[in-house]
């Protein structure tokens, strides 16, 4: 499920990679992909598009496109493949983190064993937003700010500097079983992505629990709290969505 109007205020979103849908040709390739969206504008607060995961079986391709309108991160979650940037080949594997600015060309490619998944999560350039409201005419687009990062051997990833819009930092988080750990901000909503373990999250005031497995998805809501804890090891990828103000900078 990607929504639940059910859902207690702290979680704006939770699901899971189980239900997914099969798209044939994605991005003009041949082929079948797999793709799941956990959150979209409806969900967000941040100038953000969308939460989605997607998956490419054994050979499998996600064509070559340009994003023209969004800043876009690609965090393979597992498998092995071919980053094709700009023309260029990058080899990626789980922890491989790609963030592509506007007009930026990119595509993916499996050569692995194994089906390539990966976490994706497109969000809007404040120049997007002007021009979508009226404010600025289209501009040229600057290809210039695409780099490719190893998550799980640095940590953290700060995007200044390539991004200018709400995605702030990409994180791992890492519980050992038995620990506990808190997340959240006043000014941003947090994605939250499962890659390894098994625990729960619960929030203050709140009865309910969400269990943690490998492939859940949560959003958690700009100035809520959640406390998150490991029954097994506990791997999450974090992303911060800042939710800008009027007169807010960066």
């Amino acid at each position: 499920m990607s929504t639940d109007t059910r859902l207690p205020v702290p979680w704006t979103a939770v699901g899971t990679t189980g239900h997914r849908a099969s798209v044939y040709g994605v991005h003009g390739a041949e082929g079948k992909t797999h793709w799941k969206a956990f959150a979209t504008r409806r969900q967000l607060r941040s100038e953000s598009e969308a939460v989605e995961w997607a998956s490419l079986p054994v050979g499998g391709v996600s064509g070559e496109h340009r994003h023209t309108r969004t800043e876009e991160i690609y965090l393979i979650l597992s498998g092995t493949g071919e980053l094709l940037l700009n023309g260029e080949k990058h080899p990626v594997e789980a922890g491989s983190l790609a963030l592509t600015s506007v007009g930026n060309i990119h595509g993916l490619l499996n050569t692995g064993t194994r089906s390539l998944d990966w976490w994706v999560i497109e969000t809007l350039a404040p120049a997007t937003t002007a021009v979508l409201s009226g404010a600025l005419p289209p501009q040229g687009a600057d290809m210039t700010k695409a780099v490719v990062h190893d998550l799980f051997e640095e940590k953290s990833v700060d995007t200044a500097g390539v991004f200018s819009g709400p995605l702030r930092r990409v994180e791992v988080v890492e519980l050992a079983a038995g620990e506990e750990r808190v997340l959240g901000r006043d000014d941003a909503e947090l994605a939250v992505f499962v890659h390894a373990g098994e625990g729960e999250v619960s929030a203050p005031g709140v009865t309910e629990r969400v269990g943690l497995v490998p492939d859940t998805c949560l959003l958690l809501a700009a100035g809520s709290r959640s406390s998150f804890s490991a029954t097994r090891p506990l791997r999450l990828a974090v992303v911060t969505l800042a939710v800008v103000r009027e007169g807010d900078g960066r």
